[in-house]
């Protein structure tokens, strides 16, 4: 037997209040991710790890980062975790109808190339549902530019959909979560979102991303 190592799984969360809405979403979505794998690994099952980073914890550091270039040793161990995870996923709370600058500064100090590939769920939260186009107006964008690959669907939970299960018209934010920890266990595992194995085309590379475009033309807005 061949030791194998685990699938790492990391949050980040910009939540900066305890407790925090948005440390709760990434714990969510990081539990329906660690369900998904767990049960559609075929053979050889792996050890799913799951590292949750709370950049509110790393603030004065990412500030001298910012302004020294010089990351500290918890910096620079949350940078790996995040540029070497099989999959991550990024919640903001809204701050002015974007995301939060802790978490902007968080990710400027990644490399533009260190994400290129990497599955990413995208969500938010915020105290209106009004907000819910951040996600697409300004976090895709920049995962777009690190050149992840976010998944199609992307979560954002306002002050009214903690508790709610939906209607006959909308789903709920349980079920939202579900979808997207489905949906990057399966591209952590090489898959479509539908589960079927994704066969390379001559422009494959190592590192192939899906172009934003065709991203904007599989989203479904949440």
């Amino acid at each position: 037997m061949f030791a194998t190592t685990p699938l790492r799984i990391v949050a980040v969360s910009a939540g900066l209040s305890q407790p925090s809405s948005t440390r709760l979403l990434a714990d969510r979505l990081a539990a329906a991710t660690r369900e998904r794998l767990t049960a559609e690994q075929d053979r050889d099952d792996r050890d799913v790890e799951v590292r949750v980073i709370e950049l509110r914890d790393l603030a004065v550091d990412i500030a001298n980062h910012l302004v020294s270039g010089f990351p500290s040793t918890g910096l620079r161990e949350a940078i790996d975790a995040v540029t070497e995870a099989d999959g991550l996923i990024a919640v903001t709370p809204v701050f002015t109808a974007s995301y939060s600058g802790l978490f902007k500064s968080f990710f400027d100090l990644i490399d533009r190339t260190a994400l290129t590939g990497k599955p990413v769920v995208i969500a938010a939260t915020g105290g209106t549902a009004r907000h819910s186009l951040v996600l697409e107006h300004a976090l895709r964008p920049l995962f777009a530019y690190l050149r992840a690959v976010t998944v199609p669907t992307s979560v954002y939970a306002a002050s009214e959909d903690w508790g709610s299960s939906g209607d006959e018209y909308t789903e709920g934010l349980p079920s939202r979560i579900r979808r997207a920890g489905g949906e990057l266990a399966s591209a952590v595992l090489g898959r479509t979102v539908s589960g079927a194995s994704r066969a390379l085309g001559l422009d494959d590379g190592e590192d192939a991303v899906v172009p934003f475009e065709q991203q904007l033309a599989d989203l479904r807005l949440d």
